[in-house]
């Protein structure tokens, strides 16, 4: 649990890409301007077994690009494993939508009504030298193909998303978003 404590410390709190924004703007209009704001949750889930070693997390991530702001909310479970971090996604609970599901407005729920998502898969991030680095390749549909890279240190959170429809990207950037606590 030390390693996992470790690295929710690192994931916990409020970011946000400000500097790398600013540096882009005048040439690059369209790269956004994106926040984070994660929040460890277990004390919202009921019914966790006993034994429960993992961490829920909810990721609120807010884009803002050409003048409009899209959230896109998440719900992670963090887990100890030997060769690092696991990282497993859940559909987002029952009653809340993208809009509505932040922690702030998060109400108990039990985990025993939780699902896992079925087109995401999971993450494993290893630590080297103070530096957690993981990934992983998701098939959305049979034409849709979602790519996640992250890496994770006391300076930056460092996230390389993509999605290609068949082999053509038609979302993410060229070079990761450099996410800095900005609380």
């Amino acid at each position: 649990m030390n390693k996992l404590n470790a690295f929710l410390a690192l994931l916990s709190g409020n970011f946000d890409n400000a500097e790398q924004f600013e540096a882009k703007k005048a040439d690059q209009p369209d790269f956004p301007y994106a926040r984070h704001v994660n929040t460890v949750c277990n004390d919202k889930i009921s019914h966790l077994p006993a034994d429960f070693q993992g961490a829920f997390l909810l990721e609120e991530s807010y884009y803002t690009a050409k003048g409009n702001t899209h959230a896109t909310p998440h719900l992670f479970l963090f887990t100890e494993e030997e060769g690092g971090i696991r990282l497993t996604s859940y559909e987002i609970p029952a009653g809340y939508d993208k809009n509505t599901f932040t922690y702030q407005n998060l109400q108990e729920i039990d985990f025993r009504d939780l699902k896992l998502s079925e087109k995401f898969t999971p993450a494993l991030y290893v630590e080297k030298d103070g530096v957690w680095e993981g990934g992983s390749v998701s098939m959305f549909s049979p034409v849709l193909k979602f790519t996640l890279f992250e890496r994770f240190s006391s300076q930056c959170l460092e996230v390389s998303e993509s999605m290609e429809v068949n082999g053509k990207k038609t979302f993410g950037y060229d070079e990761p978003i450099l996410y800095k606590r900005a609380d």
